[in-house]
């Protein structure tokens, strides 16, 4: 498995489009300094840049240059929750672009316990976008196949390993009021 990851990972950095299992579905992703293949996840996926997108780390630094500083407060609560199932809604940096954020000021993040998700993160060093690998508006899929099935050769590569133990994907709550966005 680790040669898969590092190949994974080698494409990545090259600013390759993948799919890889996350912790309930397999997902859609790059490295999130590289714009141009973010566009190209855009279009592939057929999803409006407003919706904004998942940035998944290896740990909170990877994504210190995205995040504004956070009170001790919350950043406790979040850090309790990690890693794990689930991705914060935190205040962006001002520089972060819409291409990640979507319409919104908040950017949505989390540190996963999936081992391969971990292990892609730490070999880019950097957090990786992602979205679910589906066509918006079908069903998502659950194994290399029906990525594959669903994208045909649009991808750089398919990163096949088991999903997480998650019946569903990631819990999204909005960290400074804590409203649940997604359950």
């Amino acid at each position: 498995m680790s040669w898969h990851i590092r190949r994974a990972a080698q494409i990545l950095k090259k600013g390759g489009l993948i799919a890889y299992p996350t912790e309930a579905v397999y997902g859609l992703g790059c490295l999130a300094h590289f714009h141009k293949t973010i566009e190209r996840l855009l279009h592939v996926k057929q999803r409006p840049v407003e919706k904004g997108l998942i940035l998944l780390a290896s740990d909170l630094s990877q994504l210190d240059e995205y995040i504004q500083p956070l009170p001790p407060d919350i950043l406790a609560k979040v850090r309790y929750t990690w890693p794990g199932p689930i991705t914060w809604l935190l205040p962006a940096r001002e520089h972060v672009p819409e291409l990640i954020t979507g319409q919104h000021d908040s950017i949505a993040v989390r540190i996963s316990a999936h081992p391969v998700v971990n292990e892609l993160c730490r070999r880019s060093q950097a957090p990786l976008i992602s979205t679910s690998a589906n066509l918006s508006g079908k069903h998502m899929a659950y194994s290399a196949f029906e990525v594959r099935r669903q994208f045909g050769n649009q991808l750089d590569y398919i990163l096949n390993a088991p999903l997480g133990k998650q019946d569903k994907p990631s819990k999204i709550v909005d960290a400074l009021s804590g409203r649940v966005i997604r359950s």
